[in-house]
Order: structure tokens, then C-alpha cells, then sequence
């Protein structure tokens, strides 16, 4: 996992400056998967993530399981075009931060 974030970093979803966790893009249980490892390097998969805040971490978990997250939601460009990450986006953006 990459060294923390700046203290004043937003939450990578909902914008919020909150205390932030690594979400790995690529989830660890993932990462002796065959499949994975065929496409993308350990040092990849370990360092290769977000910063983002507790309820938009677990939200994440929530709704998608580890292969799929690994498997088509392996960038923050591809999390944020899914219909499902976009309503949730914008409805945390209107909550208190």
C-alpha cells in the first residue's frame, strides 16, 4: 500500500476531507488469482488504488464483489462511469463532510 495521502486530501468519490483508506483497485484477495496475475504485475496490484473515505470505501465493497471489482472496475476512470457508483457520488456529494 502507498504511503499515506496529504492531510487535506479529498475522498477520491465523494470530495469530502475526511480521514481517507487505500481501496486497491485491484482487491487483495485477487492478487494470487491466476487470472490476475497473468495481467497485471504484484507491484501493480499492490500499489495500484484510490484514496477514499469509510463510507465510500464500504459502499464500494457493498455493492460489487472482489472479482468484478478487480476485473472491470480496475481503474477510478471505469468506477466512476458505473451507474451505481455515479448515483451514490452524487448523492454523498450533497451530504455533510
Amino acid at each position: 500500500m502507498p504511503a499515506s495521502p496529504p492531510s487535506l486530501t479529498p475522498c477520491a468519490l465523494c470530495q469530502h476531507s475526511r480521514p481517507l483508506t487505500f481501496h486497491h483497485l485491484i482487491p487483495k484477495t485477487c492478487h494470487n488469482n491466476k487470472w490476475f496475475t497473468k495481467r497485471f504485475s504484484r507491484p501493480y496490484m499492490r500499489e495500484h488504488g484510490i484514496w477514499v473515505c469509510r463510507p465510500c470505501h464500504a459502499f464500494i465493497h457493498r455493492q460489487f464483489s472482489e472479482k468484478h471489482l478487480g476485473r472491470t472496475l480496475h481503474t477510478l476512470d471505469l468506477l466512476l462511469t458505473e451507474p451505481v457508483i455515479q448515483d451514490y457520488i452524487h448523492w454523498a456529494r450533497k451530504q455533510r463532510g
